[in-house]
Formats: C-alpha cells, sequence, structure tokens
C-alpha cells in the first residue's frame, strides 16, 4: 500500500498479530483455492507474518509463491514462518501495491486479504495486480466490511466501538465498507471476468469469543489504532477504556456471537 495515500490504521502490535497469525488460507482463502494448480507462480500481497502465504506455497509445490508487505519488520516473522515450515518455494519483498515491481504477466495468482480496506486507490491497486497476472490467470481479493459486522447480545459500547473503529479509518484514508465495494472496483480497474461471493469468520464458542473480544480489547488500547484515535482527536483514553472494556464484557457473555463478513472477488484475466 501507499505510504503517502493511506495509512494503515492497525500496526503490527502483538494484539493485531494475534489475528494475523490466526489466518490461513482455509479460513481466509477458501473461494480461490480450488483454481490452484501445483504448478502455479503466486504474489500474496499484504502478506503480514506469513501464515497464508506459506499455506499457499504449500498447495503449490511445483510452484513459487512471493509474500509482499509495505512494512519491511513483518517480512522477518513471515520468513520464520516459512522456514518453520520447512518451504523452500517462497520468498518475501518490500512493495507498494499501487506500483509493483514486478513485469507485466509474471504471475499465475496475485492475492491480498485484507488489503485494499488500506490503500489510497483501491482500482489502481487493481489495475496494477491485474497487470502482474498472466493472461488466463486470476486476482483473487477478500476484504472485511466492518458496518456489515453482526454481533448478539446488544452490549453497551459495541456501537461505540464500531462508530470509533469507521472514523478512524477514514481518516487514515481507507475504506472499512470495502468488501461490498471490491466488484464495483474490478469493473472499474478492467476486469472484465469476476466471480464476486462473500464469506465469514464466526466466534461463538467460549474459547472464540474470549480470543476475539480479548484481542479487539487489547488492540483498543495498545495499537497504532488506539494512538491514531487519540491523535486524531476521535477519541479520549478515558472513552478508549470503555470501548475495551466493553469488548471484555461482550466476550464474557455466555449467549455471545460475532460475525464478520467478507466481500470476495476472483477475476480472470483475459487470455
Amino acid at each position: 500500500m501507499s505510504k503517502e495515500t493511506a495509512v494503515y490504521t492497525h500496526g503490527h502490535h502483538e494484539s493485531v498479530l494475534r489475528s494475523h497469525t490466526w489466518r490461513t488460507a482455509a479460513n481466509s482463502a477458501a473461494y480461490l483455492l480450488d483454481s490452484l494448480k501445483p504448478h502455479m507462480k503466486i504474489l500474496d500481497i499484504g502478506c503480514g507474518p506469513g501464515t497464508i502465504t506459506a499455506d499457499l506455497a504449500a498447495l503449490v509445490p511445483d510452484g513459487h509463491v512471493t509474500g509482499v508487505d509495505h512494512a519491511p519488520d513483518i517480512l522477518v516473522q513471515a520468513r520464520a514462518t516459512a522456514a518453520e515450515r520447512g518451504l523452500d518455494n517462497v520468498e518475501f519483498a518490500v512493495a507498494d501495491v499501487h506500483a509493483l515491481d514486478y513485469p507485466d504477466d509474471t504471475f499465475c495468482v496475485v492475492h491480498a486479504h485484507q488489503v485494499l480496506q488500506h490503500v489510497g486507490d483501491p482500482v489502481r491497486a487493481l489495475r496494477e495486480m491485474l497487470r502482474v497476472t498472466k493472461p488466463g490467470g486470476f486476482v483473487a481479493v477478500r476484504d472485511a466490511d466492518y458496518p456489515a459486522m453482526a454481533w448478539y447480545p446488544p452490549t453497551p459500547g459495541m456501537d461505540e466501538w464500531l462508530d470509533l473503529y469507521l472514523r478512524v479509518a477514514r481518516a487514515n484514508g481507507g475504506a472499512p465498507d470495502a468488501g461490498r465495494r471490491l466488484k464495483s472496483w474490478a469493473r472499474q480497474a478492467g476486469c472484465t471476468d469476476t466471480t464476486a461471493s462473500s464469506g465469514t469468520w464466526c466466534f461463538a464458542t467460549a474459547e472464540e469469543r474470549a480470543w476475539w473480544s480479548g484481542l479487539w480489547a487489547d488492540r483498543t488500547l495498545a495499537s497504532a489504532y488506539a494512538d491514531r484515535a487519540v491523535e486524531g482527536g476521535h477519541a479520549t483514553t478515558e472513552q478508549l477504556h470503555a470501548v475495551s472494556a466493553a469488548w471484555r464484557e461482550f466476550g464474557q457473555h455466555e449467549d455471545a456471537w460475532f460475525s464478520v463478513l467478507h466481500g470476495e472477488i476472483l477475476c480472470r484475466k483475459a487470455a
């Protein structure tokens, strides 16, 4: 993503990486997996700590995966993830999705998970992704849609959390409702063969809701998101503590259920 046009809202605090390292190809890229072939060359944009990247590399044993991110420091963890799994068909590099440093028609698949919601020009980013995709190959994108997230019961403070997050993300130049926009952005970028779908994460068991509510309670107080909320005048420290407490209260409720809706697009480049 371009540092000049958007700011990554979450940063890489431990509370953020707690969720990033949970992500797998199965729970975050299922819509893509049936299109993969063992020989494919894949570009994974916004790879973060590399858990999805490593899964993709395991699924293309005769191919190769390149994971890229705008933040050099997180690539240290991504390389460690790949090394721990004994993968030798994966590499990592720093990149800007608005201006990818790869020739036209390089990759069989260009994948991005939770990226376009944070970039300054998602249509330009998609054009770049399409440019480096081989004819007949795929651009695969999945993004959350924050306004469409649903939960029960309606714990006091949770609506305040969502309102605050939307304001902070938009002030950073992002689009927290990216999930619903992906199909439109793909059309504007020139994708003519696009399959649009949706997927969810659901947190409902005692363990799941404790994990999800706990990481958001911590993220609200200690991450780059918390800093930007205060520095941008969107919330006071006291208000952040109230939102964090609301998350913990929600997670302790026996009836608690939280669903994260994602938009997905699979665009085949014309041969």
